[in-house]
């Protein structure tokens, strides 16, 4: 189980840990034409490269196996990651990040998998809490960790990947890859297709990825917040989000899987609707703890909704296209909501996007109690 879950943390660093090291990253290469979208192509490549190939990918691992896979993606993890400690090519940088992505890309499709694989039921969900736990608490430390290497040196950041081969020994001593025969499924009908769980994962990863690509702007620049206090408003949602993760158990208990997505979509409509409306930055501590516990819920419900559709020989191969849906949501996120932010300012659009949440989970509910 350890093995397990520090195995998803580790698909927490894909962009976090070297978010502090880019302006002087961007420094180094001052000397290369456009550096400054090179720059933050850094921080999106590895997500573009997990959308597209995670439906490949799952193909491949359920061919080859989850226990060889991720031996193979941790060792990629661990050298692509680490690269930036000796890489001096912008070009080379660009590649060691792809790469990486697809490192990235297998561990969270394999640690998906095998939750499915050895846990059932009521089990099932409250390891599902734990491991988003351990995913957001990650995000925490390796965002802290990087901040205090990068003003060492801001290739010290990129030693942060090094940690895979730490995890190496674990996963070849510990981790256990069940065959079918060994696996008690549960009785239940497998659906022709999952495109509705996968969209819902790319709505909420759609919606979640404001936190990081709209919240820091509105702190800093309407609020003339320092960097200092924007950090660790984020790092509360980070926090939070670990509490809805292992709150998620309890409302499944009680309530369905769409039931919990819609009270989750209401938690994060309040938290996205008080930031339009709030005129002191501390309120966002407040807003930061809704939004980061609505969002825990939310990214378990999608993921264990996913996992009681697929029986052991779809699981890996599903697993691959929810995890391509969640980081095109991702990727999609500042694309989709940037003509918004232009026309109507980003404290209004906080506020447009939590009533447009609101007036979507009324009617979701009304169409529940229709059918």
């Amino acid at each position: 189980m350890l093995t397990l879950l520090l195995l998803s943390m580790t698909t927490m660093m894909s962009n976090v840990a070297i978010i502090t090291a880019l302006p002087r990253f961007q420094d180094y290469f001052s000397s290369i034409n456009h550096i400054e979208f090179y720059s933050r192509l850094m921080l999106t490549l590895p997500s573009v490269i997990i959308a597209l190939f995670s439906p490949f990918l799952g193909h491949i691992i359920f061919k080859y196996g989850k226990k060889t896979s991720a031996i193979l993606a941790l060792t990629i993890f661990a050298i692509t990651g680490s690269s930036g400690l000796f890489l001096d090519s912008l070009e080379a940088f660009l590649f060691s990040r792809a790469l990486f992505g697809i490192a990235i890309a297998t561990l969270m499709i394999v640690s998906t998998s095998l939750v499915g694989d050895y846990f059932q039921g009521e089990a099932r969900h409250r390891f599902m809490g734990y491991q988003s736990a351990f995913m957001s608490i990650g995000g925490v430390i390796f965002v802290v960790s990087g901040g205090l290497l990068s003003d060492i040196n801001w290739r010290f950041t990129f030693g942060i990947y090094l940690i895979g081969f730490l995890l190496l020994p674990m996963i070849i001593f510990f981790l256990v890859e069940k065959s079918k025969e060994q696996i008690e499924e549960e009785v239940q009908l497998v659906p022709a297709n999952l495109l509705g769980v996968y969209f819902l994962g790319f709505f909420f990863m759609l919606i979640f990825f404001i936190l990081p690509t709209q919240m820091p702007f509105l702190i800093m620049d309407t609020f003339k917040a320092s960097g200092k206090l924007t950090g660790s408003i984020i790092g509360i949602a980070f926090l939070t989000n670990a509490l809805g993760a292992i709150y998620f158990s309890k409302l499944k208990k009680k309530y369905s899987f769409s039931t919990v997505y819609l009270i989750a979509l209401t938690i994060v409509a309040t938290g996205l609707t008080a930031v339009g409306i709030i005129h002191n930055v501390y309120y966002f501590y407040l807003t930061a703890m809704l939004f980061g516990f609505g969002g825990g819920i939310m990214m378990t419900n999608v993921s264990a909704w996913m996992l009681s559709k697929t029986t052991f020989e779809k699981r890996v191969k599903a697993s691959g296209y929810l995890t391509s849906s969640l980081f095109l949501g991702q990727f999609a996120s500042p694309i989709v909501f940037y003509p918004i932010v232009r026309n109507l300012g980003v404290q209004n659009f906080f506020l447009a996007i939590g009533i447009f949440l609101f007036i979507l989970v009324l009617i979701s509910s009304l169409y529940k109690k229709l059918v």
